[in-house]
C-alpha cells in the first residue's frame, strides 16, 4: 500500500497537520523539524497524492503557460521569471507552445483548462481578441503577458511598445542616423506597437517616415531571423539605402545582421542596427547588439505574484494591468560617430 501523511506522522509522533506544512513550505515549523520530516519522506518514497489534495482543496497547485514559442529565448526567460516565485509557494508550471498557430492555442488552452489548472498565463497569437470573452466565463484566472488588446481591461503584464519603439528609433537619432528603417513583425499587438513607437519618434524630431523603410515579416518569433534576413536585403536594395535600422526583436535584428554583412555593409559604420528582448547571446555575437531590454524575468515575476492573488482572492477584483520600463542597452551594433563628432553610448 502507498505510504500516507498519516504514515510519516505516526512514524514521527507529530500532527498530520505539522507534516502538511513542510510540505507546503510553512513558515512556522522549524528547520530541526523540516530536516526530520524530509528525511522520513525521502525513507519511505512518500509521494502526495495530488488528485486527492485537489478534491479536498478545490486547488490542483498548477498553473498553465501558453506561449507562441519555446524556442525564442523571451520566452524562456518569462517561464524562468514564473517559475522562481510559482515554486516558493509550492506550484507547478505547465508550458505548452502554439507555434504562433491559432488551432493549437485553442487546443492547449483547453487542454489545460480541462486539467484544472489553478490560473492560466497566456503570450496569445491570435488577431482576434473576441476569445477571451469564452476565457472570462470560465472560473480560472487568466494573466496575458507579452501581447494584449487595446480595447480590454484585462489582467495583463509587460512593457509599453511604443514606448520600445520610441526608444530605439531616438537613440539611432542620437548617434547621427537620418535614413532609419524598421524591420516589423506580424500584425500582432507587439509589432503594431513598436512600429508605432518608431513612427512618433521620427515624426517627433522631423525625419520623414519612408514607406520604403518600413518592412514586416511574417514570423514574429521562432523564425524572424529569416524575416529580418529577408527583409535587410530588400531594404540594402534601395536606390538610397538606410543608415540605421531599428528590428522588431533580436533573431530578427541578427538576420539583418547577416544580410548586411554579406553584402560587404560595415556595422555600424555604414548601418547601426538595434533589436529588441535583450536576449542572452546578444552580446556575444560577432558584432554585440544594442537592444531593448524588456525586463524577461521580470515580467515572469510579476505575473507569477498577480496570478497568484487571483487565485487566493475571495472577491472578484478589477483587471490589473502592470507595465515595466523598457531600457536601452548600448552596444557595437549602434556605436557610431554622431552627427556632432561626439560617439554616444
Amino acid at each position: 500500500m502507498s505510504v500516507t501523511m498519516k504514515d510519516i506522522a505516526a512514524q514521527l509522533g507529530i500532527s498530520i497537520g505539522t507534516v502538511s506544512k513542510v510540505l507546503r513550505g510553512h513558515p512556522d515549523i522549524s528547520q530541526e523539524m523540516r530536516e526530520k520530516v524530509r528525511a522520513r519522506i525521502r525513507e519511505l518514497n512518500y509521494r502526495p497524492n495530488l488528485t486527492a489534495r485537489a478534491l479536498v482543496t478545490g486547488k490542483t497547485h498548477t498553473i498553465g503557460l501558453v506561449v507562441p514559442d519555446l524556442v525564442h529565448p523571451f520566452f524562456g526567460e518569462v517561464a524562468a521569471g514564473l517559475s522562481k516565485v510559482l515554486r516558493k509557494k509550492g506550484y507547478s508550471l505547465i508550458i505548452s507552445s502554439s507555434d504562433e498557430e491559432v488551432e493549437l492555442e485553442t487546443r492547449a488552452i483547453d487542454q489545460l483548462l480541462a486539467r484544472s489548472v489553478d490560473a492560466l498565463i497566456l503570450a496569445s497569437s491570435q488577431r482576434d481578441w473576441g476569445f477571451l470573452s469564452h476565457l472570462e466565463k470560465q472560473e480560472t484566472p487568466v494573466v496575458l503577458i507579452d501581447r494584449r488588446p487595446d480595447d480590454r481591461k484585462v489582467n495583463y503584464v509587460g512593457v509599453s511598445d511604443d514606448e520600445i519603439g520610441r526608444i530605439a528609433t531616438e537613440h539611432l537619432i542620437d548617434v547621427g542616423c537620418k535614413r532609419i528603417a524598421h524591420i516589423g513583425g506580424p500584425g500582432i499587438s507587439t509589432a503594431i506597437g513598436r512600429l508605432h513607437g518608431y513612427q512618433q519618434a521620427l515624426e517627433r524630431h522631423g525625419l520623414s517616415s519612408d514607406p520604403n523603410y518600413v518592412v514586416s515579416g511574417e514570423h514574429a518569433d521562432e523564425s524572424s531571423d529569416d524575416s529580418g534576413y529577408l527583409a535587410m536585403n530588400t531594404l540594402l536594395d534601395l536606390k538610397r539605402r538606410p543608415d540605421g535600422v531599428f528590428c522588431y526583436n533580436d533573431p530578427s535584428a541578427m538576420g539583418a545582421m547577416q544580410a548586411a554583412i554579406e553584402k560587404g555593409v560595415r556595422i555600424p559604420q555604414d548601418l547601426a542596427i538595434v533589436g529588441s528582448g535583450n536576449v542572452r547571446y546578444s552580446k556575444f555575437l560577432r558584432i554585440p547588439l544594442s537592444t531593448i531590454d524588456q525586463q524577461s524575468q521580470e515580467i515572469g515575476d510579476r505575473a507569477a505574484k498577480l496570478a497568484l492573488r487571483l487565485i487566493e482572492t475571495k472577491t472578484p477584483v478589477k483587471p490589473n494591468a502592470i507595465l515595466l520600463n523598457p531600457n536601452l542597452v548600448v552596444r557595437d551594433s549602434s556605436l557610431r560617430v554622431a552627427a556632432s563628432g561626439r560617439s554616444r553610448s
